[in-house]
């Protein structure tokens, strides 16, 4: 990821080395990102935000919640 994502959100980028989120819409999904790791899904995001922006603060907060609860924070 380029620096700059990196820097803004860094647990983000953090989980993308050893896991994936999937960023869009499916016909089946009631979110519009998800957060997967090699045991399945991490975090669900709404389904709608007014930004992009939003969306992935979210995502990014919500891996930094997951990652201390488990004791995985890097």
């Amino acid at each position: 990821m380029a620096p700059m994502v990196d820097a803004q959100y860094p647990n983000i980028s953090w989980l993308v080395q050893n896991g994936r989120i999937e960023i869009g819409y499916e016909y089946y999904a009631t979110s519009f990102i998800r957060v997967m790791d090699e045991g399945g899904m991490i975090w669900e995001s709404e389904k709608e935000y007014e930004t992009i922006a939003d969306a992935l603060a979210d995502a990014d907060a919500a891996i930094a919640a997951w990652a201390k609860a488990n004791g995985l924070f890097p």
